[in-house]
Parts: structure tokens; C-alpha cells; sequence
């Protein structure tokens, strides 16, 4: 079994307020979610208007599947016009390490 996750650092557009906020963020978590059946979380940044930290998880049979995901999921995060990926923070594990 394989565990891997991925974390993004991302500032937002032109965000005024913590609604603005939301209505950018939970549209995007909702898409990651139905797109790449995993799970994902808002897990920083929750008091900054512009700021945001986005965490994935994911568990596979084998690794080619976690890193073809993982990589279409950061292809798909990287390519949204409406934020600016600052830095994204990858990793895998074996379930025996």
C-alpha cells in the first residue's frame, strides 16, 4: 500500500475578505474532490484573506498510481488562473517503511 499527500502554499487574486475567500476556495476543494477522488482539506493560512494552505491525501495499490495522481492533481492546482502557486511540498510512502 502507498500513502502520499501534497501540500500547496497558494496566494489568492483579488480577496478582500474571508467570504471572498471562501467563495474561491470550497469551489476548488469541491472540483479536486469530485475530478481525483481524494481527500482534501483547507489545513493553513484560515485567518489570512489572500492566503490559503491546501492539503491532498491519497492511498494507492501501487506508486505509478500515486505519483500519475499526485502530478495531475498539482498539473490541475498550478493551471487555475484566479490563484498563484507559491510552493507545493510532496511526498510518498510504502505502507512497510
Amino acid at each position: 500500500m502507498w500513502i502520499g499527500w501534497i501540500e500547496f502554499d497558494i496566494l489568492l487574486g483579488d480577496i478582500h475578505s474571508l467570504k471572498g475567500k471562501r467563495s474561491v476556495v470550497r469551489p476548488l476543494l469541491a472540483e479536486l474532490r469530485r475530478r481525483f477522488d481524494i481527500s482534501v482539506a483547507e489545513v493553513g493560512d484560515h485567518s489570512q484573506y489572500r492566503r490559503t494552505q491546501l492539503g491532498i491525501g491519497l492511498v494507492a495499490a501501487d506508486r505509478a498510481h500515486l505519483v500519475e495522481v499526485l502530478a495531475a492533481v498539482e498539473r490541475f492546482v498550478a493551471g487555475r488562473p484566479e490563484i498563484e502557486l507559491l510552493s507545493v511540498r510532496q511526498r510518498e510512502l510504502h505502507s512497510e517503511d
